[in-house]
Order: C-alpha cells, then sequence, then structure tokens
C-alpha cells in the first residue's frame, strides 16, 4: 500500500487532506501531539513512519489566529521550528527517505503590499513577527540538504474550505449584517481553496523537476471590498455595515486575535505553478464561495 505521512495532520487543512488520501487509497500516517497518533517525541516511530512513504506533508504549527503575546509568540516559533527539525533528522536516519518532503511555510512571507503583486522571484519581504517566523521557517527547512529527498516550501495564502478556517468568522459577520469592507477595504486578499491545495500537492509530487518555495494561492486575488460583496452576494444577505481600522482593533482583542490578519494586504501570484501548467480548479472567488457555501 502506498504511503504517505501528514505531519501536524489534525487541523482543518490537515483533515482534508488525510480524507482525500485515504479515498486515494492511501496509508496515511498522522504525527501529532494529540493522543491516538504518532508522537513528535518518537524519533523511532517517527523514522519508522517515513520509511517507504511517496512523501511526507508537514502542516505542524501552533495557529497565528490569536493574540501576540510574549508566549504565544514563542509557542508559534517554536511550534515551527521544532517539528521542522524533528522531520529533518528522521528523514536523515532513514535507509529508504521519502523522495518527497513538503513543508507548510506562508505568504504573510511578504511586505503589505498594494503597489504591486508579489511572485517567487520579484517578491519582496516585509517586516515584523509573522515575517520573522516565515522567515526562520522556510531556513530551517532548507537547511537540511537530503541528497535523495526533493523539498518543497508552500508559501500559503489564507485558505478557503467548508466548516472551518476562516469561512465561519466571516459567515458569521456577513449573517449579522457586519459584512461591509473592512478598513479601508482596498487591502489585497490573496486566498486559495481547500481543493487546489490538495491537488497542488498531487502536482508537485508528479513533477520532480519542481522544488523550493511554490506561491500556493489563487491567481485572481481580490480586494476586502469585493471579498466581502461576494460573501454577501453569495449569502443572499443584502444588509452590511463597515468596519473600521479602530473597531477591529478592538474586535481583535475581543474575540484574541490580530487585526493584521485582516488589515494588511496580501498580493501574491502562484507565478511557478503557473509557468509549470497547474491549471486551478477554483482560480476565481464566486466560483469558490458558491462551492463552499451552498454545495
Amino acid at each position: 500500500m502506498k504511503k504517505i505521512v501528514l505531519a501536524g495532520g489534525t487541523g482543518f487543512v490537515g483533515q482534508y487532506l488525510e480524507q482525500k488520501f485515504t479515498d486515494q487509497g492511501y496509508q496515511v500516517v498522522i504525527i501529532s501531539r494529540q493522543p491516538g497518533h504518532l508522537n513528535w517525541s518518537n524519533h523511532t516511530g517517527i523514522v519508522n513512519a517515513l520509511e517507504g512513504a511517496e512523501m511526507v506533508v508537514n502542516l505542524a504549527g501552533k495557529s497565528v489566529n490569536c493574540r501576540y503575546t510574549e508566549a504565544n509568540k514563542r509557542e508559534i516559533f517554536d511550534s515551527r521550528m521544532e517539528t521542522t527539525e524533528a522531520l529533518g533528522t528522521a528523514i536523515l536516519a532513514c535507509d529508504n527517505p521519502p523522495p518527497l518532503w513538503i513543508n507548510s511555510s506562508t505568504s504573510t512571507i511578504y511586505r503589505h503590499a498594494e503597489d504591486r503583486p508579489m511572485t517567487e522571484a520579484n517578491g519582496e519581504f516585509g517586516s515584523g513577527f509573522s515575517v520573522e517566523v516565515g522567515k526562520a521557517w522556510e531556513q530551517a527547512f532548507f537547511t537540511f540538504k537530503l541528497p535523495n529527498t526533493r523539498q518543497a516550501a508552500l508559501r500559503l495564502s489564507i485558505v478557503l474550505g467548508k466548516d472551518g478556517g476562516v469561512m465561519p468568522p466571516y459567515e458569521n459577520l456577513v449573517r449579522f449584517g457586519l459584512g461591509g469592507k473592512q478598513g479601508n477595504g482596498r487591502q489585497m486578499f490573496s486566498w486559495i481553496h481547500l481543493e487546489d491545495v490538495y491537488r497542488i500537492i498531487l502536482f508537485i509530487r508528479d513533477n520532480e523537476n519542481i522544488s523550493g518555495v511554490i506561491n500556493t494561492t489563487s491567481p485572481e486575488p481580490v480586494t476586502n471590498r469585493e471579498l466581502m460583496k461576494q460573501l454577501r452576494l453569495t449569502m443572499d444577505r443584502k444588509f452590511a455595515l463597515p468596519a473600521t481600522k479602530w473597531m477591529l482593533g478592538i474586535g481583535a482583542v475581543v474575540i484574541g486575535t490580530e487585526p493584521e490578519l485582516i488589515l494588511k494586504s496580501r498580493w501574491i501570484l502562484p507565478e511557478r505553478l503557473q509557468q509549470a501548467g497547474f491549471r486551478f480548479t477554483y482560480p476565481m472567488l464566486d466560483k469558490a464561495l458558491e462551492n463552499i457555501l451552498n454545495n
């Protein structure tokens, strides 16, 4: 039986991938801190799981949807560095290592951009905590030189899918009449449908010349104003109050998150995927939202 290792595979994206790969006939081994899965402290168990696996996909890391207290920042940072280090060390110990290691990264590594889009070739890194996490995460990943294992880092944009991730909060905003623009509404919203994340992983698996950093995002980002308009149209809600920057600051404290997650302009394009010939199932936001909300 074909085998895949999903590290940190208990979250929103990981659960979807587990189901998709199981349906494809894979044995799926999950590494997690949750009971019932292979634990991160079990180095020998991880090595055994990786032996003969077709690939390992690492999604591990504390969610950034929290207040950036010193304790949370340390956990966000450490959870990414430690798990990446554990996987790299285990792969080096394998006799028959997986030929592909895909590691999560983040599109937030790029600067706030309202002037032009960021690609892998011409993107500019920003500053601040989330950018430093992204840079350190990729450095930890690519520090490993693995002669028999190809490495790809997915600079993931905001992932849209049913019943998880950012969709429930956005749905609630629209449902309760708060689905207007957020801030000035001009900040760009780069996104990707969950199904396309899965299909990109398959595409990288099947194209052995692809490695390095990959912008994992739809080719059609939208402004925040357009995002909220499409949500209202899809949910058939006409009434919508906007949220100013100061309102978002207060709201973020109340719900325990950071306003950066809404106000930062993420304008990112998947240049390398498109150049390699990848075709998105959901390139346009309206079709993605229709699939997620009305199917």
